[in-house]
């Protein structure tokens, strides 16, 4: 039976360009090929989760602009429901611009984040956690994650955090987190090491941590068990989107799965979905959780 998840955060417009190189100053080069999609952390995890088998709700601001037909085709396509936070906001959605580098399957972002389409709890659709199996959060919609982090703990919904950076306010999100993923740019404050994340985390009292580190082996603490985890060795075409991959994977195996051989798990599918460009062409390819 397919489960139902609830994706909180940041919905974006990725435009994503295959270059040979990065550009100079004052040069312009020409692009092998790009790609428009629908884009964000909890975004491309929903949809992730979506093609994996199960049911995902993409909860974040979206509105009316000209462009956000655009995203709302494109998962629509990708069998993801949106709940818009403000859906009659007319200013134009997030948009990232992505040059990916051929050869090293690199990328580099310019982008802006959600600090300027903040939604209040009164935003948040009536029922939208009614038949939830579990939550993934950004960061990126900090008000609206926390109140539906809080409910889903109190009736023992499964609470995944993407922890891609620290965001101010994440704090008082923590306690309601079951699983902290977090990626090796995530420093909580006065946090020098990896070491100094996790214990952090742990005293925020989350049971289940991990820290990705690309082609690295993953770092883990779960219930006073630590370990590393080694992940895919594969020839890299695009990195973009690998951890937001992983973190749909995750949510769709930790439902079946325990929490190691979810991160295994996911960390198949986001080493797969590296050796296609864009976020879209891996799932043309059949991986799997």
């Amino acid at each position: 039976m397919a489960n139902n998840g609830l994706f909180v955060g940041m919905v974006t417009l990725d435009l994503v360009y295959l270059s040979p190189k990065l550009p100079g100053q004052n040069e312009k080069i020409a692009a092998s090929d790009y790609t428009v999609a629908a884009g964000g952390p909890a975004t491309n995890a929903a949809v992730t989760f979506s093609y994996l088998g199960d049911r995902a709700t993409i909860l974040g601001v979206v509105g009316t602009h000209p462009i956000t037909p655009l995203i709302r085709s494109d998962l629509q396509d990708q069998g993801v429901t949106i709940a818009d936070l403000d859906p009659t906001a007319t200013n134009p959605p997030p948009i990232s611009s992505i040059i990916v580098t051929q050869e090293t399957g690199d990328r580099a972002v310019v982008s802006i984040n959600a600090a300027k389409i903040q939604a209040g709890v009164e935003q948040v659709p009536p029922d939208i956690d009614q038949d939830i199996t579990i939550v993934m959060i950004d960061g990126h919609q900090m008000e609206v994650s926390r109140a539906i982090a809080q409910s889903a703990k109190s009736r023992q919904i499964p609470v995944v955090l993407d922890g891609g950076s620290w965001k101010p306010g994440l704090e008082n999100l923590l306690p309601f987190v079951n699983y902290a993923v977090c990626s090796a740019n995530f420093y909580p404050p006065d946090c020098d090491t990896h070491q100094d994340a996790i214990a952090y985390l742990r005293a925020a009292g989350i049971p289940h941590i991990a820290i990705t580190h690309g082609e690295k082996p993953i770092e883990y603490f779960s219930s006073g068990t630590s370990g590393q985890l080694s992940v895919p060795c594969v020839d890299a075409v695009d990195t973009l989107g690998a951890g937001d991959v992983f973190h749909g994977a995750f949510c769709h195996s930790i439902l079946k799965h325990t929490f190691t051989d979810a991160l295994a798990a996911s960390a198949n599918v986001a080493a797969h979905s590296c050796q296609f460009f864009g976020t879209r062409q891996w799932m043309a390819s059949n991986g799997s959780a």
